[in-house]
């Protein structure tokens, strides 16, 4: 094991598998000077590529590059333009594979950063990745350890689909041990962090750590709760979340990205579904309120879900 932070470990992932295959590139805005800066310095200039500003174009490139054979990573910046490049990511990378019956496949990573936190306001601030889950032919995942960040990173580099990977802006300079050597996780299988037995909280990306700062505190109260990472949007780890549900009888599922419309609507849709007959309270949701990322330090940090929010739901189940 080594100690890395939390983008260290992504570029360990990429280098980790542009030396193990040679049809692995990356491109995208202003990659020769961000930390991919190393690469450029081992592959050089032909599989380390600056594009323009142009998110539809880098897209492209990468829809065309996978088809014939290559291994495109996509570097995008923040995921709230990846608005901009909706066609190709909604009608050609997502569908190319259906449309052909399987006769080319399309091995492309996007990589983008998600959330709030850093002062950047509404327009680079969103978590949107119940859209990109909307969508049948993406995988979506997001990182919340420097671990998880390398073996989903080296893993969705080596998927044979299109695989949206996001990152969080505030966990840059989060510190973690991570597998030093070749190492990949497979998607669709949640992580339990904390066992527990009283009731789950189930979350992804940066959220998973107010879950966890929220067990210390529900502990205090009696409360023995158990924190899923599901790590995977798409494909979901269904049997997983379910048979938490089972084993604790309450569900909080917390997330940054706005409550309405978000993807724990459908985690909670299927705990109800499926589960409905081992819970012992209704199912709770924790998200961001219906309104654009504040620019105001204070209101930031307000439109953020606390830690104090999750502790309130779950002991309110109790």
């Amino acid at each position: 094991m080594a100690i890395m932070t939390y983008s260290e470990a992504v570029q360990d992932a990429i280098q980790q598998e542009m030396r193990r295959d040679p049809n692995v590139f990356i491109a995208g805005e202003d990659v020769t000077r961000k930390h991919t800066k190393v690469l450029l310095e081992e592959f050089g200039p032909k599989r380390v590529r600056d594009t323009p500003i142009s998110e539809s174009q880098i897209i492209s490139l990468g829809v065309g590059a996978a088809a014939m054979g290559l291994r495109p990573i996509l570097i995008m910046s923040f995921m709230d333009f990846l608005g901009c490049s909706m066609d190709e990511i909604m009608n050609q990378a997502a569908k190319m594979t259906y449309m052909l019956g399987g006769q080319t496949h399309l091995p492309m990573t996007i990589c983008a950063a998600m959330g709030a936190g850093i002062r950047a306001a509404a327009q680079h601030s969103q978590s949107l990745e119940a859209i990109f889950a909307h969508l049948p032919g993406l995988k979506v995942v997001t990182l919340s350890c420097p671990k998880n960040a390398k073996g989903l990173m080296a893993q969705a580099i080596r998927d044979e689909n299109p695989v949206l990977v996001l990152e969080h802006k505030a966990l840059g300079g989060m510190a973690g041990e991570v597998p030093g050597g070749p190492f990949a996780m497979p998607f669709g299988k949640a992580d339990v962090l904390r066992a527990g037995v009283d009731v789950t909280l189930i979350s992804w990306g940066r959220m998973v750590h107010r879950c966890m700062d929220a067990t210390a505190e529900l502990e205090k109260k009696g409360i023995d709760a158990e924190v899923i990472d599901i790590v995977s949007l798409v494909p979901f780890d269904e049997e997983g979340v379910l048979a938490s549900a089972a084993k604790t009888g309450r569900v909080v599922i917390a997330h940054e990205a706005t409550e309405h419309g978000g993807f724990g609507g459908e985690i909670a849709a299927r705990i109800a579904d499926k589960g409905y007959g081992f819970l012992k309270g209704p199912i709770k949701r924790i998200g961001a309120p219906f309104v654009p990322v504040p620019f105001s330090p204070v209101l930031e940090d307000r439109y953020i879900p606390s830690t104090e929010q999750i502790v309130s739901l779950a002991a309110g189940l109790f």
